[in-house]
């Protein structure tokens, strides 16, 4: 427990922090799993059309510090090769 005023403040400011935090992450793994979903349906107008979206925030979410530059290298590869598969 904070006992100074300016610890009551950083734990004001750390906790609007988290929970920015934790609602980026919570969107970026929804937008992913949408769009894993629509490649496992194999439904691939859907797949094409939520790539797009989900490529533009994985690549906020490096910048904001959510994920690491190369675990998004990593979900964008993986992502593109799922969708670029389907239409083979």
């Amino acid at each position: 427990m904070a006992n100074h005023k300016s610890a009551e403040k950083r734990n004001r400011q750390a906790e609007r922090r988290n929970e920015t935090n934790r609602r980026n992450r919570n969107r970026l793994r929804t937008e992913i799993k949408k769009l894993r979903a629509a490649i496992d349906a194999g439904d691939a107008a859907e797949a094409k059309s939520l790539l797009v979206g989900t490529v533009s925030l994985i690549d906020k979410s490096i910048q904001k510090g959510i994920i690491h530059q190369n675990a998004a290298a990593r979900y964008k590869s993986r992502l593109t090769s799922g969708v670029n598969a389907m239409s083979a």
